[in-house]
This record gives structure tokens, sequence and C-alpha cells, in this order.
């Protein structure tokens, strides 16, 4: 399996990035990740020397996929996540949506053990592995890993774990992938800025799907197909997942926007990824059963 070395990483996703390593439809590689502060926190009591998005989640590649081109769509298959044996948080004054209720800043280093976060002498919490950042070059421009958009990036979505499909737009050639960013466990919302930050490895598998339109990013985790949407606003991303979806359920299943609309107020499930990077990020959950009932399988 090719590996790449956690060093070789990124703060911007651009389609101006030099490709690290280079894969074929059909392979499987392995990312390397730091955690979101490069690895940096080495003691409790520490001051990091950087601050703001333009020093944070360093993403892994990017990664040249042979045979992908502007329009085609990557998929990208979470194969395995494997954690290190440690993962950090810090809290402070303005971090997230409860920065405004904190006096003081905190780390606090939380270790794994027999599968579990160790958060302290009373709790064990079950690790929830995912991905916060995963994407392709956007078209035209670099884009901080600290921010989600259409090309993917800072989604901190916790549906992106083990097992699942992430589907990405291809831009430019080679869709240059990049991730990082992984948290042993998040809740949603992410509502203090970080989860439980550690540093991993990703296997994943890559191919390039033709031909074919999906409302992206998109993803498949368990049992639901799930749309993802990044904007300034909850409420506008809460209507562009919903609306991507809507869309979608018209051309696969081939539903009138009435029929579609009905069938996603009753079965569609929407929640919130996160609340704290520059742009707000909802996903729309449909359940993959009903796209079965009428024949239509995900690639």
């Amino acid at each position: 399996m090719q590996r790449i070395a956690r060093d070789q990483s990124v703060f911007k996703l651009s389609p101006w990035n030099d490709p690290v390593a280079q894969a074929s439809p059909g392979d499987t590689i392995c990312f390397e990740t730091y955690d979101c502060y490069s690895n940096q926190i080495t003691q409790e009591n520490q001051v990091l020397p950087f601050s703001g998005w333009d020093r944070v989640n360093p993403a892994t590649g990017p990664l040249y996929v042979q045979g992908a081109r502007p329009g085609d769509i990557l998929r990208v298959e979470i194969m395995d996540i494997i954690l290190d044996s440690q993962g950090v948080m810090r809290v402070g004054p303005g971090s997230g949506a409860l920065g405004h209720v904190l006096t003081e800043r905190k780390t606090k280093f939380i270790p794994i053990k027999d599968g579990k976060a160790i958060f302290n002498e009373r709790l064990e919490l079950k690790l929830n592995p995912m991905i916060g950042v995963i994407g392709t070059a956007p078209k035209g421009e670099e884009i901080s890993t600290g921010t989600p958009g259409a090309h993917g990036g800072n989604m901190d979505c916790k549906r992106i774990g083990k097992g699942s499909v992430v589907y990405l737009p291809v831009h430019v050639p080679g869709a240059l992938l990049a991730m990082g960013d992984v948290h042993a466990l998040m809740g949603d919302g992410e509502v203090i800025v970080c989860g439980m930050e550690i540093a991993a490895q990703i296997q994943v598998k890559v191919d390039v799907l033709q031909n074919l339109w999906l409302p992206l990013p998109m993803v498949v985790s368990g049992s639901d197909l799930i749309t993802i949407a990044s904007e300034a606003t909850l409420d506008k991303a809460a209507v562009t997942a919903s609306q991507m979806m809507l869309v979608f359920l018209q051309q696969a299943l081939g539903m009138d926007a009435q029929e579609a609309g009905m069938l996603l107020s009753l079965m569609g499930n929407l929640h919130i990824c996160q609340i704290v990077d520059p742009l707000m990020t909802v996903r729309m959950e449909f359940p993959l059963w009903i796209l079965e009932a009428y024949g239509y399988r995900m690639n």
C-alpha cells in the first residue's frame, strides 16, 4: 500500500499545489495525518506559536489520481482510520458557540485505552473516528483547509468515518485529493471549535466516476445517503443541503419536485455538522433503502 507521510501536507486546497504522490483508480493509499495543531502541542500549559485559520488543519497530500478529469467525480472509500494513542483539546475565551462564557484557556490530553477515550476518572467515552478535512482542489482559487465548501474541505461531518464513501468534485486534472483533521470523537456542531483532535492513519480506496451527476459533496454512510452544504449561515446551509437532496431525488427517481419534496419531508433528516468554521455546515440524511426500492444503486 502506498503511504503519504504526514509532513507532506498543505494548509490550502488549491489547483496550484504540486501533487506529492500519484495513484490509479482502484488503488488503496494510506494518508498519515497530523492532528489539527500539526502535533505541536506537547504540554498542557503550552502556548501555540500560531493562531487563526491559516495554520490549522494540515491536510496530507495532495494526491494526483490518474485519469481524473474536470467534470468527473472522485469516489473515496474510507477503508480504515487508525488512531494515535492520545488526543488533545483546547478551549478558551472566544472558542466557538460557548466562547463568550469561558474565562480561562485550558488544554486537555485525552488518552485512549481499550477503544475508549478516557475523559476523566469517571468517564470512558466510546470512540467514533471521523475525518474533519477531506477535499479536492477548488476551481480557479485556493481555499484554507480550515474552511468547508463545495470542494469538501473542513466539513467536520461525523458520518465520514470507516466504511463511508465520499463523493467529491474533480475541477483539475488528477483531482488533487488531500485530507486530515481526524477526530477520535466529536459531537454534531463541534460547539467549542475542537473535537478530540488526534494524529492518525487514513486508508482509502480511490476511484473515478465519469458521465455521472451527483450533488457534491455527497456521502454514503451506513444506511444513509447524505448531502452536505456549507454556507454563511445555518439557515442557508440547511436550505442548500435540502435542495441538493431534492434535486437528486428528482433526477435519480424520476419524481417531480412536489412528490420528492413530500418524501423528503417525511424521511429526510437535517443535522448540523459544525457551527464554528468560517462557513456553517449542515447535512441532509436520506435512507438508502428508498433509492433501492426504485432500483437505484450508488456507484
